[in-house]
């Protein structure tokens, strides 16, 4: 009993730190672009390769004789994803970047498994019917409606990255899939890179925050849920991801001072109401 208590103890704790990991990756990302002189394209770059190192490194410390696995799709994906995310939180809030990329993540995770002739309830529907319902009220024009075109590259950050974890779920280990996706992203990064080389712009505390973005909240947060994943059922880690973005929020407004609005606290409410429904409601048989 105590040990299967510790056991418990142990996949919540790490499952907490895995979420605490993805929303620090937002607040990171805005911090840098709000408070330092980095670009998005040096912080992506950065972001890339010192997650790829330390995943590297991990992987050889775990398992000496595993090599870094993954494939150039993978790569593509997670690099579309990244790049495309940095560029959203030039202009974004934290919260509400947050909560564009988890929508647009769930719902491409679903219409994907439309697509795979999964067979997709009512209730499904009228979640994912919800959800959207909800992004669209945010991104309604207005005084507090997002930068619209950084809400289009976070919504397709958000599509790159469901596109990724359902690639991941065929890919066997992922630790070692991640470890691969990230090294072959990283001459992805330099090419973008070369294209905005007269954009580039770097100064130390942007370059520090990238490297926590990459190496801590990126390389070791991944690892840390793939450590966790396997102890936890596939409607226990879609569901626990619906607090991402209300960790984002919280961390953005309490050490980046940013506004809690009235339509970000509305659209918050109906999108994770509408995923909720998704992830709690069972598939056709």
């Amino acid at each position: 009993m105590v040990k299967a208590n510790m056991l418990t103890l142990r996949v919540l704790w790490l499952t907490v730190l895995a979420l605490l990991a993805f929303a620090g990756n937002s607040l990171l990302n805005r911090a840098a672009f709000n408070h330092t002189s980095i670009d998005a394209t040096s912080f992506t770059l950065v972001r890339i390769i010192s997650a790829a190192l330390l995943l590297y490194v991990l992987l050889r410390v775990r398992r000496p004789r595993r090599q870094p696995a993954g494939s150039w799709l993978g790569a593509g994906y997670l690099f579309a994803y990244a790049a495309l995310f940095s560029f959203a939180y030039v202009q974004l809030d934290t919260a509400t970047g947050a909560l564009l990329l988890f929508g647009a993540v769930q719902l491409t995770m679903l219409a994907l498994g439309v697509k795979q002739l999964t067979q997709v309830s009512g209730w499904q529907w009228a979640g994912a019917g919800i959800a959207l319902a909800g992004i669209g009220w945010l991104l309604l024009p207005g005084a507090s409606a997002p930068e619209p075109l950084s809400a289009f590259f976070m919504l397709c950050a958000g599509a790159a990255w469901g596109l990724y974890s359902l690639l991941g779920q065929r890919a066997g280990d992922a630790a070692a899939n991640t470890a691969g996706n990230f090294l072959r992203a990283s001459p992805l990064a330099l090419v973008l890179c070369v294209i905005f080389w007269p954009n580039l712009q770097w100064d130390t505390y942007g370059v520090l925050l990238a490297l926590i973005s990459g190496a801590i909240t990126s390389g070791l947060g991944y690892y840390i849920w793939y450590r966790v994943l396997p102890a936890l059922s596939a409607l226990q880690a879609a569901s626990v991801q619906l607090a991402v973005p209300v960790l984002a929020a919280i961390l953005g407004i309490v050490l980046l001072n940013e506004p809690l609005t009235l339509r970000l606290v509305t659209a918050a409410a109906v999108v994770l109401c509408g995923l909720g429904l998704v992830l709690l409601s069972k598939n056709r048989a």
